[in-house]
């Protein structure tokens, strides 16, 4: 396929390289020309504006920060929805409200331009070796056109239902993921208090019935005290505001996300928000609490 790229961070370049090196015909876009230029000399192409991108790809993939980045590029001056043509489709994996994607799937579809919200979790190793949980969110035929290109990027692709419900399908991960993270520096704290060792403890239950991807990883780098951003917190803050209105837009009562996000809001106030999420146990000891 012509497939256009936009996001060409730790995520969108490997993700990008996968379908290159699929023959797609790969075109890409970027606010720094300068982040293109492994890609341009593997052979893609560059492209001078979304708008641009967009008429010379049957489909664009994009991937980038917030809900403000998406509308930006969709719907701006020279942006993606002023070169789409009819039968054209956007698939943006961003993680955004769901309420925004429902409003950039009408606007499209007002000009014959398919939509798909295709958020995904697996992180920077899961780009890097196409094993992408892709949770899709529009219609099921524009899931099908689009769904050789995911099958390069990920291990599983789920037709949630229709736009938007890719992001709230996103959303319940970041819950489950964050409130699970905070879990374990909740059971490092304690552990910490009676003088357990905190790797001895990690070994303990990743043979027990609290063993998980999560524990495995973020517990890990908690009992080595290893807070270099892998997973930067002011990411997962950002997922958990769109959680929370999401919440509050529903009427749903989420109190262990409450108390989760309240931590994450302390760890962006005591200036953690470039360090990684095990950095939330931080916020449990003595200093943390007092924003040393």
């Amino acid at each position: 396929m012509r497939v256009g790229f936009v996001g060409l961070g730790v995520m969108g370049r490997p993700m990008a390289q996968h379908l290159l090196a699929a023959g797609h015909d790969l075109a890409v876009w970027a606010r720094r020309p300068a982040s293109a230029e492994a890609l341009r000399a593997a052979g893609a192409a560059w492209c001078e504006s979304p708008a641009a991108l967009a008429a010379r790809s049957e489909v664009v993939i994009s991937i980038v920060t917030a809900c403000a980045d998406v509308e930006a590029l969709a719907l701006g001056a020279d942006g993606l929805l002023a070169g789409f043509a009819p039968g054209s489709v956007h698939v943006d994996m961003s993680t955004i409200a769901p309420a925004t994607a429902r409003q950039l799937a009408g606007c499209y579809a007002e000009r014959g331009v398919g939509w798909l919200d295709a958020p995904v979790s697996g992180g920077e190793v899961g780009a890097r070796d196409a094993t992408l949980a892709i949770m899709a969110g529009g219609e099921a035929a524009v899931l099908a056109q689009v769904r050789p290109l995911l099958d390069c990027l990920g291990r599983t692709v789920v037709h949630i239902g229709p736009a938007g419900a890719g992001q709230v399908a996103k959303a319940c991960n970041q819950m489950v993921m964050v409130n699970a993270i905070q879990a374990c520096a909740e059971a490092m704290c304690l552990a910490n208090a009676h003088g357990v060792d905190p790797e001895r403890l990690w070994t303990a239950l990743m043979g027990g019935s609290a063993a998980s991807r999560v524990l495995e990883v973020m517990g890990g780098r908690m009992a080595r005290r290893d807070f270099a951003a892998g997973i930067q917190s002011r990411l997962h803050h950002k997922d958990f505001a769109i959680l929370m209105a999401a919440a509050r837009q529903g009427g749903v009562p989420l109190p262990v996300a409450a108390q989760t996000w309240q931590q994450l809001n302390a760890l962006m106030a005591a200036g953690g928000g470039h360090d990684d999420t095990a950095s939330l146990l931080k916020m449990l000891e003595p200093a943390g609490r007092h924003g040393a």
